[in-house]
């Protein structure tokens, strides 16, 4: 007898799938289903559950993508999420049953995207030895601009030129639940005219994920007397205070709107948290960087940490079944 079995996610499994988020070693408010359920006429959720004598002992979101499955491709980062009690071990044949699982239903691949470090609650990285063992073939590797908060940071005079920028010219920073402002006055017109692209966000969709996670999504905005001049959308977790969206007119460079949010940021509102996250320098699947912007992050005293994403063989199963002695 299999020592565990998995199944997928059902509409019942609600409140237990969010209890099992609350209580695991490298989960954040994405994984709860109120977030991952916000844009599901998008994804066709294969999300799964795995249980040992009837006891939940691990979960993957996902969903699938022609006959493959992915780690949930609305999310930023995903996996296996489990809790502290579970062993590398355990994670191992948990993995090997979630691959037997997908093989058995006709999914020859799955695309994992891993869970940054810095979001674990506790060392929780016995998936990425899980993957090696498959042989995972690495697709993809993000660049992320982080600052670890309790080793202090540095920032750049280029950047404190930009603050005193600011000051002199009587910016103010507020933090506000209206995010209609920042969305139709600086996000939304400066990605189409640098990219013809628009947030992964529409205005109406980070209303509702704020109105159900108000402590965790966040909105600051700098104003030039009655205008907004900047802005950014906090994603707040634990640990972590990930910038979701960074933006700010024509101006940013005269008025110092960004440098003068950014050290406020830094220094007044999440000078407490474990880890500032700037997010990702990349395009074209992390492939290029954007050292503008990249080194604009540097400046504050960020350094590099990755993000990897893997496709393994899900009959590779096989594999994790005779590796441990």
């Amino acid at each position: 007898m299999k020592e565990f079995s998995v199944r997928q996610y059902e509409t019942k499994d609600y409140a237990v799938w969010n209890a099992f988020i609350e209580e695991a070693k490298n989960a954040t408010f994405l994984f709860h289903r109120d977030f991952m359920e916000y844009h599901n006429d998008r994804f066709t959720d294969y999300s799964l559950l795995v249980f040992k004598e009837g006891k939940l002992v691990g979960l993957l979101p996902a969903n699938t993508s022609g006959n493959e499955i992915h780690s949930h491709q609305g999310l930023t980062y995903g996996g296996l999420v489990y809790k502290e009690n579970l062993k590398l071990a355990a994670v191992i044949a948990v993995f090997s049953e979630v691959l037997r699982f997908l093989h058995e239903n006709g999914f020859p691949k799955l695309h994992c995207k891993t869970i940054p470090g810095i979001y674990h609650q506790k060392p929780a990285e016995e998936l990425l030895y899980a993957l090696f063992l498959a042989e995972a073939k690495l697709t993809r590797r993000d660049s992320l601009a982080v600052i670890d908060m309790n080793k202090g940071f540095s920032i750049s005079k280029g950047r404190m030129e930009g603050v005193n920028k600011g000051a002199k010219k009587n910016l103010t920073i507020k933090e506000t639940t209206d995010f209609e402002a920042f969305w139709q006055h600086i996000l939304l017109p400066n990605l189409d005219k640098k990219h013809k692209a628009k947030p992964v966000h529409s205005l109406e969709e980070i209303q509702l994920l704020h109105s159900r996670f108000p402590k965790n999504i966040r909105q600051f905005n700098v104003y030039s007397g009655q205008e907004i001049v900047a802005g950014a959308t906090v994603f707040e977790s634990s640990q972590v205070a990930h910038m979701q969206y960074i933006s700010a007119g024509e101006n940013k460079n005269e008025l110092g709107s960004l440098d003068f949010l950014f050290h406020h940021l830094l220094c007044a509102v999440f000078e407490k948290k474990l880890f500032f996250d700037f997010g990702i320098s990349n395009e074209n699947q992390g492939k290029k960087l954007n050292n503008g912007l990249s080194f604009w992050k540097e400046s504050f005293g960020a350094g590099t940490m990755v993000q990897d994403f893997y496709e393994v063989t899900t009959s590779n199963f096989h594999l994790l079944e005779t590796i441990i002695l």
